[in-house]
């Protein structure tokens, strides 16, 4: 460059090291980029976004064109400098040496780690811009980036690496999706938040971790005399009652006491008349996860089914309500149940019926039980024992201290939970 002044090296230097900084702030925009942002972004209009996209979408040639021109420049850039300091000072080695270290200084401090600062802190908001630059040099030397991307294609082979323009690296997992969730912040309000975290653990619970307990079902035994069914028609709490025949097992089907109450205003209710009225029962495995019978609910148009074990026992019952509650938290109010009263009192302990549900304990509580083994408190004291306690002993579980306050009949009644420890 015999002949060009100093200060026209110096300004196509400097030129050279912006373009380095361009192509190097591109990269980091486009990688850093949150595709689902610029998804929507791209439905709003965003002619950028949707270029941003495009280039996302060939990965390899977005690489081919960003890193071919910076490559370029940064040579030019070496090659520059060296040309101005053996002017200034002389071609010894020691200047050729200072040469070096200084354009990797200034590649460095203005090419490399500045733009990619500022393209990592503001991705989204550069790749709808820088996208307009790339397009337009993907498509003018897209013949270049092609033959360059054919080595590459064949050294991926060799290694045998597939490929495929980074779309696995953005399909997201359920725990992805879960923990994007939890970090949402101020985005997702804490109720959305809690009814979406619900909706992710729909396939990891079934019905008899959602169902009422065969004990707390409120039914019919058609054995008993008329008045007594009478008695307990009139002062039930549901609408649909299972009706059984002297023991639990022997359901005869199920009662809507809405029919019940046309009969008794044209003449006196008799057993027959409810075994009329009586429609077929559903039964429910118990492993059946509760995302699926969501939709057994739907296809089958039921709202309310019996859950029985692999010996087509009657464990409990399981409605569309109590499904929808796990979503979106308790809202019925007709019938109260002991999971109502589940509040620390001022001494830190709970009384809890030995019957409640684990899952219930933990979200009122907000205790960390395990839910991978028994379903009922009762249970879990059992295991963790494998004796039927007496009153007053105690034990510690996933850090919850627990107290037996009765037991009875070959079962925990009642148990005392003591507020556990916060964590130091």
């Amino acid at each position: 460059m015999e002949g060009v002044p100093l200060s026209v090296q110096s300004a196509v230097l400097a030129a050279l090291l912006a373009l380095s900084g361009f192509f190097s702030l591109a990269e980091t925009a486009m990688m850093a980029a949150n595709r689902y942002r610029l998804r929507t972004a791209a439905s709003l209009g965003s002619r950028g976004a949707r270029l941003a996209l495009d280039l996302l979408g060939q990965t390899d040639k977005l690489l081919g064109i960003i890193l071919l021109f910076n490559n370029l420049v940064n040579a030019a850039a070496a090659t520059l400098v060296s040309v101005i300091t053996i002017q200034l000072f002389g071609s010894e080695e020691w200047v050729l040496g200072v040469s070096t270290l200084m354009v990797t200084f200034l590649i460095l401090v203005f090419s490399e780690i500045t733009p990619k600062v500022i393209g990592a802190n503001h991705a989204n908001r550069l790749a709808c811009i820088v996208s307009y630059p790339l397009s337009g040099l993907l498509k003018g030397l897209y013949f270049v980036v092609w033959f360059v991307n054919l080595f590459v294609a064949g050294l991926l082979r060799l290694l045998r690496l597939k490929s495929n323009g980074g779309q696995d690296a953005h399909n997201l997992s359920t725990e992805e999706l879960r923990t994007m969730v939890l970090e949402s912040g101020a985005f997702i309000p804490p109720k959305h938040r809690s009814i979406l975290l619900n909706l992710f653990e729909l396939e990891d619970i079934t019905v008899e971790d959602v169902m009422t307990p065969r004990n707390q079902i409120e039914a019919v035994n058609i054995a008993e005399p008329i008045n007594v069914i009478e008695g307990h028609l009139a002062t039930c709490y549901h609408t649909r009652l299972p009706v059984f025949d002297g023991e639990m097992n022997a359901v005869l089907g199920i009662l809507h006491v809405r029919r019940v109450l046309g009969q008794t205003l044209e003449r006196s209710l008799s057993v027959a008349d409810i075994r009329e009225m009586l429609a077929r029962p559903y039964f429910i495995p118990a492993s059946t996860p509760v995302y699926s019978q969501l939709q057994f609910f739907q296809e089958n148009c039921e709202r309310f089914g019996l859950v029985v074990d692999e010996y087509g026992e009657l464990l409990g019952l399981v409605t569309l309500e109590d499904i929808i509650e796990e979503l979106i938290g308790k809202f019925t109010t007709s019938a109260p149940g002991a999971a109502d009263k589940l509040t620390w009192r001022d001494d830190g302990s709970v009384i809890v019926d030995g019957s409640q549900n684990l899952r219930t304990l933990n979200r009122k509580l907000d205790l960390a039980l395990p839910l991978d083994g028994p379903k009922t408190l009762n249970g879990l004291l059992l295991e963790h024992l494998q004796d039927i306690p007496e009153s007053g002993v105690s034990v510690k579980i996933a850090g919850v201290p627990i107290e037996v306050v009765q037991a009875e009949d070959r079962r925990i009644k009642n148990a005392r939970i003591f507020r556990p420890a916060a964590p130091k």
